[in-house]
């Protein structure tokens, strides 16, 4: 398959946005992306960019995208976490999710980071099996927490 792997440009980011939203029903969260184009392009591609975004391009259509972004350890000093990597749903199976995920790994060396972390599904298995694959550690032990604006303002207003 001819396909190419490059960094996005902000021209990418509806596309991109579209990658995004299919994520959110595969993960059956469809209604919970946020996020619009104008961020998108304001966030990555301004003046201090918040995040690294790669493409995979087929036939000059967008089929799949990674975006990383720097952390900051206590334990390693810099890392990068990988935010999301999707390709869709007709191009999986092709060879453009392990693409960009070599890309992402091979940034990440390049920039001298000591660790590239993700969160991936339970339920996801065919996930859980090409990280492992990989060479991946897959950290059963350690829970994600997040809370959300509603739960910051709850938080603030009870405290």
């Amino acid at each position: 398959m001819d396909m190419v792997i490059r960094k996005a440009t902000k021209a990418d980011m509806p596309q991109v946005l579209e990658l995004i939203k299919e994520l959110a029903v595969f993960e059956r969260e469809p209604d919970a992306v946020e996020v619009t184009v104008e961020e998108l392009q304001k966030d990555g591609f301004g003046a201090d960019p918040m995040f690294t975004c790669f493409v995979a391009e087929f036939l000059s259509e967008i089929i799949g995208m990674a975006l990383v972004y720097f952390r900051y350890s206590t334990w390693k000093g810099r890392t990068i976490h990988l935010e999301d990597l999707v390709v869709k749903e007709k191009m999986r199976g092709k060879g453009a999710g392990n693409a960009l995920y070599t890309e992402v790994i091979k940034y990440s060396y390049d920039q001298g980071v000591k660790r590239v972390n993700w969160v991936v599904l339970g339920w996801n298995k065919g996930a859980i099996q090409f990280y492992e694959r990989s060479g991946a550690t897959i950290m059963d032990e350690w829970w994600q927490v997040e809370m959300d604006a509603a739960g910051m303002e709850n938080f603030i207003e009870n405290n």
